[in-house]
């Protein structure tokens, strides 16, 4: 290159040690840059810097097919892109690790790095002892803008305190075509979607969300890219088949649901970009773990066992023996929904080493029981397998819910709109969508909120809707009802340890008459023994006897049907219980309780 380039186009610094890394790298001359593009005839850097000129900043060649430039005089804020020659077609590609974009069709941007993390010292709580609500930036509140981002997402915080949720999921906000999507789309998987605010604006968001005690995992997509403003489609000018080129597969194995757009997880240089991608959310953006995005399709070409992706399997135990050996911490979640033990098994035993999965054992039947129109629909028995379901003898290995982005679209809609679509603030539907949540904070494994459904949020999930906040103080009573089972699932006033341990015991089925009951305890003994009992029917029982592990005064630590919660509820006569000795239900002594119609009630002793 010309030494004798203007000053704008910044000169070509002259360094004896390159800089390691990829993609824009601030050096003390300036910014390096490194691209893998091994097909390539020519590269060279274009920017706001230089004119968009090709002809003023070409890159040299190195080894393994990265081509590298060390540039002085550009800095942070500066637009750029790569002009790469592939034969007779020159083209453009925004910087495949570039961290910030001006949008999903511009131009990358030099961003800078330094953030002032100081008093960040938020330590990730153990996950027997999380609830997570998982959350949509764009739609969860927008502050009368037309896409919520991650600055007004914060001025709900005290929503979410109020809560006692203590880990917010959110959904993925890697750069993606346009302004509203789900976020399943990811064209720039190591920019921040700019209509949420950019780079800078999660920094600020994960700092400010630690302040107040959350946790935050984060949502990443590699089962596929894309598929649209997909700079990273035939990124160099090589394809084969016409396919995705040099980081998709170009074969059979690039099918998707959502196109030919699979990354291609055999090829170093892939993989290596894969988990350079997992680790910078941690390292950079210090977020507390990853949920990944349908791992059936990182592992498989589809649901057909003969079609397993070998080195897709093998990624995923790499990236996850990263993750926790830098960050032991850290949690992260398999979408894969096909009761597949391994995913949670550690690497050495030959599994992907995740550490949980959401549970489709859990979510799948106690839907259906909640949403059947009639009582004798109601199977009790899958009320119990739910309960009881676990991963590798781990109650924790397996996340629970009753709403999530995928269950309230997609065909279906929100839990009281499943049971009352024309009315889904009714009675039943109050009811029962409660009860469901009830089981699920009560039952073994980690809960997850969907947004909203605290306010009763009807319909299905849509990327163009916001929450609807007027819930918040139209049913600020069953708000109250979710604070109050996070409260005690969390064993905040220290009376339901039992909450948080790996035991559970089903001790009473009630197929006729639709009541479950069962004991939850960590050690066992007072404020540790836990008893939920559960009636999924229209009817009130009075003097209804379940049997208790040990004698004494049972506390009424929460009925579900308490005329705090709203006003159609009703219990007046529920109240604590003495237990006798007298044994039932395969338990030392019994008790007799209380339950009105679809309703749950948690006791414990002093």
């Amino acid at each position: 290159m010309n030494d004798a380039v203007v000053e704008q186009c910044g000169r070509v610094a002259k360094s004896d040690t390159r800089a390691m890394g990829m993609g824009p790298i601030h050096t003390q001359r300036g910014v390096a840059f490194r691209v893998w593009a091994p097909n390539a005839d020519a590269v060279s850097v274009v920017g706001s810097f230089n004119d968009w000129d090709g002809t003023k900043a070409p890159m040299e060649p190195e080894e393994g097919g990265n081509w590298f430039l060390e540039m002085e005089g550009v800095k942070a804020g500066d637009e750029y892109k790569y002009e790469i020659t592939n034969g007779e077609n020159t083209f453009r590609r925004v910087d495949p690790r570039v961290r910030e974009v001006t949008n999903s069709v511009g131009n990358g941007v030099v961003h800078d790095p330094h953030f002032d993390w100081d008093g960040d010292d938020f330590e990730m709580p153990a996950w027997n002892e999380l609830v997570i609500y998982e959350m949509h930036v764009g739609t969860f509140f927008r502050d009368g803008q037309e896409v919520g981002d991650l600055d007004s997402l914060q001025k709900k915080f005290k929503h979410l305190k109020g809560l006692g949720v203590n880990a917010l999921q959110i959904m993925p906000i890697a750069e993606f075509a346009g302004d509203l999507s789900w976020g399943y789309n990811p064209a720039h998987v190591f920019a921040i979607e700019s209509a949420y605010g950019g780079p800078l604006a999660f920094k600020r968001f994960v700092k400010e969300a630690h302040r107040h005690g959350f946790a935050v995992i984060l949502d990443v997509v590699y089962n596929h890219f894309g598929p649209s403003d997909l700079d990273l489609w035939q990124f160099d000018g090589w394809s084969e088949n016409d396919k995705g080129g040099i980081y998709f597969y170009n074969d059979h194995r690039s099918s998707t649901p959502w196109g030919d757009t699979r990354p291609d997880y055999g090829r170093g240089e892939v993989r290596s970009f894969i988990r350079d991608n997992a680790m910078m959310w941690l390292e950079d953006y210090h977020v507390d773990g990853l949920r990944y995005d349908m791992t059936l399709y990182i592992r498989s070409i589809d649901h057909d066992p003969s079609n397993e992706i070998p080195e897709g399997w093998g990624l995923t135990q790499w990236v996850n023996r990263e993750v926790h050996a830098a960050f032991p911490s850290a949690i992260t979640i398999a979408e894969d929904l096909q009761n597949e033990h391994y995913l949670t098994k550690s690497d050495q035993e030959g599994g992907a080493g995740f550490s949980t999965q959401w549970d489709a054992k859990f979510v799948h039947p106690i839907r259906d029981v909640i949403t059947q129109p009639d009582d004798a629909g109601r199977d009790m028995q899958k009320v119990v397998d739910a309960i009881l379901h676990r991963y590798n003898g781990d109650a924790f290995q397996r996340v629970i819910y009753t709403e999530s982005h995928d269950e309230v679209a997609n065909g279906k809609s929100r839990v009281p709109s499943e049971i009352d679509e024309a009315d889904p603030d009714n009675y039943f539907a109050k009811k029962r969508s409660t009860l469901g949540v009830a089981i699920a904070m009560t039952a073994p494994g980690i809960p997850m909120l969907f947004q909203g459904q605290e306010l009763l949020q009807d319909g299905w999930f849509q990327d163009t809707e916001e929450l609807d906040w007027e819930n918040a103080k139209s049913f600020k009573g069953i708000v109250r009802l979710y604070a109050d089972l996070i409260r005690l699932r969390l064993n905040r006033d220290g009376c339901t340890r039992g909450l948080i341990g790996q035991h559970v015991e089903v001790c009473h089925v009630n197929h006729a008459d639709k009541i479950v009951a069962f004991r939850r305890w960590y050690d066992g003994g007072v404020a540790d023994e836990t008893l939920v009992v559960a009636n999924f029917s229209a009817n009130t029982f009075s003097n209804y006897c379940v049997g208790v592990p040990c004698g004494g005064r049972w506390v009424l630590r929460f009925n579900s049907d308490s005329p705090d919660y709203n006003r159609e509820f009703g219990s007046e006569h529920v109240a604590d219980i003495e237990a006798v000795e007298h044994g039932y239900d395969g338990q030392s002594h019994s008790a007799e309780v209380t339950i009105s119609p679809y309703s749950a009630l948690i006791f414990s002793q002093d």
